[in-house]
């Protein structure tokens, strides 16, 4: 653990990518299994712990320190697994160092009742460092600035293995990675997924910065705005994945029932709406759906999923990644009609004479599942990552609302000590200020310390870590689309909302008014 802790103490002290990179290849060549393998898992929230939680740390606190003294440290740090490690008292004696899997196997093994008891016995062997490590590790949340994406190329370094070959078998191989790190090390050979529902890394797209491409060299799809997937059929299983590799079959049983052919797509997610006559609903009902483990048949009724289909990688048993936009689309489209029409369509390409006339199609979308273009090259191959000049996203121009802060909160991470969270809302027709949404970015460092005066200099009451301040700051808030709510007083939630700019010049009583925000409605 040792070792493990000091990985996590320097990750989170290091800003530079290349530094990070270079700490855990270094932790991958000089650190044994399964001990490596856990600690990667950990960083890239691979792990779950079900019977641990942030609230049987904060219980189990409460029978060795003054609950006072940990709420108001907690509210001071802002991490519950930092407060912890730091309150918990030095146990007496010599202390032998633990394992990162021998920690993993006592959190796998306990359950609800037992684990206080099991938590507290490791916590007795470690000392701050490493109960910090413990927690993170239990807990989740690193937040040590490492992508999953980071810590495969990071193994591809540290073996000198091709990355894309790692993406590939990372989703495959589950925690602690053994037969991934016997290949790397030349050990065995590459693990076959012939007969595994294996993901494909993605292949991204870079914003479109240039005027212009030309439409005889790309095709335009509509950006619709739901969430990525990879469905994948193999080995007598269906299998659906996130964007970032996660599996998410669970929430989605209609899809993996009704996807019952050799092969592998890429589409977007999305769900029915009943206004638009069954076509795609908004980013809001779909979350009605996302991160469930039980979906009811109610759920199921009412919020009825669907895949719009964008790309084919593989069919019977061939791999298409290789081959041009062009026929794996030619091939697409004659795959597409052997699947449900009721829970898979195609999605089309816009038929724009020239990129003038793209632009003006786009200007002019505004359905409620649709955030821009894409545009991909017609002879490009399908390969993982951003390659330039291949797959570009033409997002449509945000939209915009002078908003004023309600309340604040503080942040996580290097923002614990800052009120970085803010709450904003819009006048009713009665004069009220109703909440219409929170961000916590879009603006630089030193706004930030602005902002955080302003709220502690302005504070009103608090509410345990929230404080409402004064209604006098308008904020002018930029947003992607905006949708009817029942869950907000407002009757408004508005989708990835970010403050482009501190409005210190305009009064509170001139900012924008809840009718305003609902003319924007998709």
């Amino acid at each position: 653990m040792k070792r493990f802790a000091a990985l996590i103490d320097r990750l989170i002290y290091t800003r530079s990518r290349n530094s990070k990179l270079a700490l855990i290849v270094d932790y991958l060549r000089h650190t044994p299994d399964p001990d490596r393998g856990w600690a990667i898992a950990a960083l890239t929230e691979s792990l779950d712990f079900p019977a641990v939680k942030a609230g049987t740390v904060r219980t189990l606190l409460a029978t060795r320190v003054d609950e006072e003294l940990f709420r108001l440290s907690r509210h001071f740090v802002g991490d519950t697994a930092e407060t912890a490690a730091l309150l918990w008292p030095e146990a007496s004696g010599k202390k032998a160092d633990l394992s990162v899997s021998d920690a993993v196997d006592a959190l796998a093994a306990t359950s609800r009742s037992d684990a206080p008891a099991v938590v507290a016995s490791l916590l007795d062997r470690l000392d701050a460092d490493g109960r910090y490590a413990l927690l993170k590790l239990a807990l989740g949340g690193m937040r040590v600035g490492v992508s999953a994406r980071l810590a495969k190329q990071a193994f591809a370094q540290a073996f000198d293995v091709p990355v894309d070959d790692v993406e590939e078998l990372w989703h495959a191989i589950p925690p602690p990675y053994a037969p991934l790190f016997a290949w790397g090390e030349g050990r065995a050979e590459r693990p076959d997924l012939a007969d595994v529902a294996f993901f494909r890394p993605f292949m991204l797209a870079h914003p479109l910065e240039e005027e212009s491409v030309d439409l005889a060299d790309y095709a335009a799809e509509w950006k619709w705005d739901g969430i990525r997937v990879q469905i994948v059929h193999g080995g007598g299983e269906t299998r659906i994945y996130s964007r970032g590799g996660e599996e998410i079959s669970g929430a989605f049983p209609e899809l993996v029932a009704a996807f019952d052919q050799d092969a592998v797509i890429d589409g977007e997610l999305l769900v029915r709406g009943e206004v638009q006559g069954g076509e795609a609903a908004s980013f809001n009902a779909l979350q009605q759906r996302l991160g469930r483990k039980v979906v009811s048949k109610k759920m199921l009724a009412d919020y009825p999923a669907f895949v719009r289909v964008y790309d084919l990688l593989a069919v019977d048993g061939n791999d298409l990644r290789a081959l041009a936009w062009t026929e794996r689309r030619r091939q697409l489209e004659a795959f597409v009609p052997r699947l449900a029409a009721s829970h898979f369509d195609l999605s089309q390409v816009i038929d724009a004479t020239d990129f003038d006339d793209l632009a003006e199609r786009r200007a002019g979308a505004r359905d409620a599942a649709i955030e821009g273009v894409m545009l991909k090259r017609r002879d490009a191959p399908y390969v993982a990552g951003r390659r330039a000049g291949l797959w570009y996203k033409w997002k449509r121009d945000p939209l915009t609302a002078d908003c004023v802060m309600m309340y604040a909160q503080r942040g996580n991470g290097r923002r614990a000590s800052f009120y970085s969270d803010y709450t904003f809302g819009c006048w009713s027709d009665a004069g009220e200020l109703l909440p219409v949404g929170k961000a916590y970015s879009g603006f630089t460092d030193e706004e930030l310390k602005w902002l955080d005066k302003f709220v502690r200099d302005n504070t009103l009451n608090r509410f345990g870590p929230v404080r409402e301040v004064e209604k006098s700051l308008v904020l002018e808030v930029a947003f992607d689309s905006i949708h009817t709510s029942k869950r907000h007083k407002s009757g408004l939630a508005m989708r990835f909302p970010r403050i482009s700019r501190i409005r210190r010049d305009k009064p509170a009583e001139e900012a924008d008014r809840i009718a305003t925000l609902q003319a924007m409605v998709t």
